[in-house]
């Protein structure tokens, strides 16, 4: 297999149905495990990507240059809200994932921030081994649901702050 180069990139009002488009086909496959608010929740509509990017910084992950990937933060107190994480499926396997959540802990480190979160449902199965494998932590009294879709949270600390209790 030939490794393409992924590039990271801030996304811009422009984007923003393209970031639409690809949360809708990344979350695709597992529409049926989604009550129907729960997945237009986490497939945004373009206008809605927009209003995001106003809240914090949304990137895109770029392979031979056509966004594959997408990752948004905001920011809540001394913490890096981690959302809208998704990649296409056809272009899993390029660690795009990976450099989408180093791209948030960047963003965490010159926020001074030390500890990022995400919510997360437990039918995604790749998503949750991959914020594990880069040092996620579940948190266990953040049982929620997403308008009737089963949620929970992860968290990870950085840097030398040391860890509070959730």
């Amino acid at each position: 297999m030939i490794e393409r180069a992924v590039e990271i990139r801030q996304a811009t009002a422009t984007d923003a149905s393209v970031i639409a488009l690809v949360l809708l086909q990344a979350f695709a496959e597992y529409r049926s495990s989604y009550t129907d608010a729960g997945f237009s929740a986490t497939t945004p509509d373009a206008e809605q990507v927009k209003l995001r990017l106003t809240e914090g910084p949304v990137w895109v992950a770029l392979l031979a240059g056509e966004i594959v990937g997408t990752v948004a933060a905001v920011r809540e107190a001394d913490s890096i809200y981690v959302r809208g994480m998704a990649v296409l499926p056809d272009s899993r396997g390029h660690r795009i994932g990976e450099l989408l959540l180093r791209e948030t802990e960047a963003f965490a480190v010159s926020q001074n921030c030390a500890r990022l979160f995400l919510s997360t449902t437990p039918f995604l199965y790749r998503a949750i081994a991959l914020y594990e494998h880069h040092g996620y932590q579940r948190v266990t009294n953040g049982e929620h649901d997403l308008h009737g879709t089963p949620l929970f949270y992860l968290e990870k600390f950085i840097g030398v702050a040391s860890r509070k209790e959730s």
